[in-house]
């Protein structure tokens, strides 16, 4: 079977077909530039979804060198989200589903994220850290739901980032140019809040002290060092203690802040000392994609037939991970 995914949660919209067998045959995808210093403007990033959507739709069949006729299934992001931007994605999925008389299947955005991660890195069984502009939760799967055993209090890991970034005047997402800058520093830790409880973070706090250190002029690169030698390391105690909770041989990172170098470097280290093995989803495939979303329908409708009606089909911009059945999954 083929499936062809549509991703629009936030600024990035892609498309990708990929096949029963776990093969992506194409993936195309394009991200919403904010201004400098502003953040993602849901209007704005809907328009430009409207805008390139056609050309990126075309392009993921040309590329994987089939048409709509050759389609089974059209899997879209049905949350979590921006309304506007998840909107666009559902218009076009009920669109060419309908027309064309395909199967419609409505994904979980989080849950894609961690499908993907375990196909693309061969993790069974893992404990998951999904970490983006949208998500920071630590979770293990049991009695077919993933279960939270910690997650953030107030902002995420990737709006630290990204708030920290416009701040300083850089356009989102700003995690990149945050790790950039930190490695240039000489390892020179300035001491910022480090709050966490229980298995729960809090990064509000360490955000506001981070904006202020860097307003007084304190040498840039250090207070990058610092600002994720601190947001990490409250991460990986969370997880150490969770792998230790579970007892899970295997831990896994997923989301767009998967991409950072140092946050696996830190995770490494936990799993060493856990004796369990680390799986980092490949950088290509850490941000958001029309392939999570693709590869999930796919996952859900082989192991339970399901699909939607075009004029029942919805979304749901706060939709939890932990709420979603997930039969495929023992």
């Amino acid at each position: 079977m083929l499936c062809l995914g549509i991703e629009s949660t936030a600024h990035t919209f892609g498309c990708s077909v990929v096949n029963s067998m776990g093969k992506i045959l194409s993936d195309t995808r394009e991200v919403y530039k904010a201004p400098e210093g502003s953040g993602i403007h849901p209007r704005e990033a809907s328009r430009h979804h409207m805008e390139l959507s056609p050309d990126i739709l075309r392009n993921a069949l040309k590329l994987a060198n089939v048409t709509m006729e050759d389609i089974d299934i059209v899997g879209y992001s049905a949350g979590p989200g921006l309304g506007p931007c998840l909107r666009v994605g559902a218009v076009i999925a009920r669109t060419v589903a309908g027309f064309y008389k395909k199967l419609l299947v409505p994904v979980n955005h989080a849950l894609g994220h961690i499908e993907l991660g375990a196909m693309l890195t061969g993790a069974s069984d893992p404990l998951v850290l999904l970490v983006s502009g949208g998500h920071t939760m630590i979770l293990a799967f049991s009695h077919s739901r993933w279960r939270v055993f910690g997650e953030t209090l107030d902002i995420t890991v990737g709006q630290l980032l990204d708030q920290f970034g416009r701040a300083l005047g850089f356009a989102s997402p700003c995690g990149n140019r945050i790790e950039q800058l930190a490695s240039q520093s000489a390892g020179k830790y300035l001491q910022l809040p480090y709050v966490i409880k229980g298995n729960d973070v809090s990064f509000s706090g360490l955000l506001t002290a981070a904006v202020k250190l860097a307003s007084h002029k304190t040498e840039l690169a250090d207070t990058c060092y610092s600002l994720q030698e601190t947001a990490f390391a409250m991460l990986a105690e969370a997880v150490e203690r969770a792998l230790s909770f579970t007892n899970k041989k295997e831990m896994m990172i997923v989301g767009g802040v998967a991409a950072n170098k140092r946050l696996a470097q830190m995770l490494d280290s936990v799993c060493n000392r856990q004796d369990a093995k680390l799986f980092v989803c490949p950088i290509k495939f850490a941000g958001d994609n029309g392939a999570q979303i693709a590869w999930t329908a796919l996952q859900e409708y082989l192991a339970t037939k399901m699909n939607v009606q075009v004029e029942e089909s919805t979304v749901q911009q706060s939709w939890r991970l932990d709420s979603v059945h997930v039969s495929w999954r023992r």
